[in-house]
């Protein structure tokens, strides 16, 4: 191990030392496979074994993030930390640092875990956002339904993803009725917002500032899950310039070393508005993996250990399919009709149980524009899943 480069920001970390990840899914995954690539080894910390991450990894290390000792002993072991998933207690965060770098800093998980503490952030930051208010109970509610006067998404404050934790408001709900089946201590409301278009922008940025976009993503969802990523987005060149402004704040005003991706609506009246942050690759990023310079898992080592960031330029044309355990109805699918288009990339994730609605893989189709790959996609999703 390299430990002269512990607690030296400025230090590079070079190929030959250990990377620690905290969090074993397929983002950990992707990431120790490009770790691997770059001739480092990788430390994974999960609490489950047999995780994606830790198949293709150096050593697992599984306890609880709750165990200060198993995280210290994880932590000697490697000479820089980062996370692959952004619900990890923030004592755990802290613990580890007291012994080796982490990237992005404890600080930086801690405002995006929580949407009280990143909207506040947006709000102070002079970042535009949907209007919002803070509930903790149903007597707030009311009042913030009030203030709202139309209609809202309801959030829990912690732990949503992928959809849950969120309830429609319509405006005319029984605020007590709405409070008691919500079922969460505190909340945020928040305005509906009438958008054309979800959109995210990868963002890295190194120990010494430097900045590093990737091209703005158009993102299409099924039952609130990630369907089908399309690079370069089909919206306007202004909307792109600042979305990628707005994600390049964002980094900076947050001193985040490591990646960072913002997601975004595009409203039907042309404002770009952020609706949440995460400090670590992105699902909506995976398409960097087949189709730019360097990838945003490339990206992100390359900025929590001090290296120079890589060119974010998209080669071609992408859409990345997002594979769900859906498709395995009729047992294994049959990878090697898909694979026929030369232009299709898989990517499976190692998971041992494919179950509706886990991601189990992505598939990067490749063309010579955008519309030309989502028509591709489109077929094979429909070829792939049942009647």
């Amino acid at each position: 191990m390299m430990n002269l480069s512990k607690g030296t920001s400025s230090n590079v970390i070079a190929p030959g030392a250990v990377i620690g990840i905290l969090g074993g899914g397929q983002l950990g995954r992707m990431l120790s496979m490009e770790a691997a690539r770059l001739g480092y080894r990788v430390h994974i910390f999960e609490p489950e074994a047999g995780c994606p991450a830790g198949q293709v990894s150096e050593a697992e290390v599984n306890a609880p993030y709750t165990d200060d000792d198993a995280l210290r002993r994880f932590a000697e072991q490697v000479d820089v930390v980062t996370y692959e998933f952004e619900n990890i207690p923030l004592h755990a965060i802290e613990t580890v640092a007291e012994v080796a770098p982490v990237r992005p800093r404890g600080s930086v998980l801690h405002i995006c875990q929580n949407r009280e503490r990143e909207k506040n952030f947006l709000r102070e930051a002079g970042i535009p956002c949907a209007d919002f208010y803070v509930v903790d109970s149903s007597e707030s509610l009311e009042m913030a339904m009030r203030q709202l006067n139309g209609p809202g998404v309801l959030k829990t404050a912690d732990f949503g993803y992928d959809g849950k934790g969120q309830v429609r408001v319509r405006g005319g709900e029984d605020p007590s009725e709405l409070w008691s089946a919500f079922g969460a201590p505190r909340g945020v409301l928040e305005s509906f917002v009438d958008f054309t278009h979800e959109l995210s922008v990868v963002c890295a940025r190194g120990a010494d500032g430097s900045t590093a976009l990737f091209p703005v993503v158009e993102n299409q969802h099924s039952r609130h899950i990630l369907d089908f990523s399309i690079v370069p987005a089909r919206i306007p060149e202004a909307a792109q310039a600042e979305a990628r402004d707005l994600a390049r704040r964002i980094a900076e005003a947050l001193d985040v070393v490591g990646l960072i991706t913002t997601e975004f609506f595009l409203t039907r009246d042309g404002r770009v508005l952020v609706n949440e942050m995460a400090p670590r690759p992105h699902n909506s990023g995976h398409f960097s993996l087949d189709a730019c310079v360097t990838s945003q898992f490339e990206q992100q080592l390359r900025a929590v250990c001090g290296l120079p960031l890589g060119s974010t330029e998209l080669l071609r044309p992408v859409v990345m399919w997002n594979i769900l355990g859906d498709i395995w109805h009729s047992g294994e699918p049959a990878w090697a009709e898909v694979l026929r288009d030369p232009d299709v990339k898989l990517h499976l994730y190692g998971k041992g149980e494919a179950r509706v609605g886990r991601k189990m893989g992505h598939i990067c189709i490749m063309a010579d524009t955008a519309d030309h790959a989502l028509e591709r996609a489109t077929q094979i999703k429909q070829k792939l899943l049942p009647a």
